[in-house]
């Protein structure tokens, strides 16, 4: 018998991204980014941005995602899905079928800024996980300068100390100016 060491959620994010990088480009961001690295703290969902795509494309994605046993909480309608959530940069949640965690919380690019994240998306060989997340850098402002609740600067202190050959405090100080115009104006 072989032993896996991957967890439940590593395998739901592995398993979902290598569908949806055959229709889209994507990014993992957010808390799972910091937890893959090996923050340890629980989580039900990992959030991700791809970048905007038509209806029909979508709906090809959806479909796919259906056949391979993940089921879309919001409808099981592509349009709708499509029409009342993604167009308006409402954000949708995919599950394994007949289970409620974990999930997926997708979302299209909204602005200049979702773009600029995607635009440089990285592997991180520590986590071992072949996927693709936003930059280290950018994870960090988000949640010291966006997001801020004590969860969100404890993962950012994490990704600080663990990546610090990676962060660049030249770059991060551009990403909060970033922040500052396009979200926070």
């Amino acid at each position: 018998m072989q032993i896996d060491d991957r967890n439940i959620l590593d395998k739901f994010c592995i398993d979902f991204c290598k569908i949806i990088e055959k229709y889209t480009k994507y990014i993992i961001v957010s808390g799972f980014v910091a937890i893959a690295s090996g923050r340890v703290r629980g989580t039900e969902d990992i959030a991700m941005i791809i970048d905007k795509i038509s209806k029909e494309k979508f709906s090809k994605l959806h479909e796919e995602l259906i056949k391979s046993g993940f089921l879309c909480m919001q409808s099981d309608d592509p349009e709708e899905i499509y029409d009342l959530y993604l167009k308006d940069n409402i954000s949708i949640r995919y599950t394994p079928k007949n289970r409620l965690v974990p999930q997926m919380k997708i979302k299209f690019t909204k602005d200049a800024l979702d773009e600029y994240q995607l635009e440089r998306k990285i592997k991180l060989p520590l986590t071992g996980l072949d996927v693709w997340f936003n930059s280290i850098n950018m994870n960090i402002v988000f949640k010291e300068e966006y997001l801020k609740s004590d969860k969100d600067m404890e993962d950012a202190r994490h990704l600080r100390i663990i990546y610090e050959d990676k962060v660049d405090e030249k770059k991060i100080e551009k990403i909060k100016k970033m922040i500052n115009e396009l979200r926070l104006k």
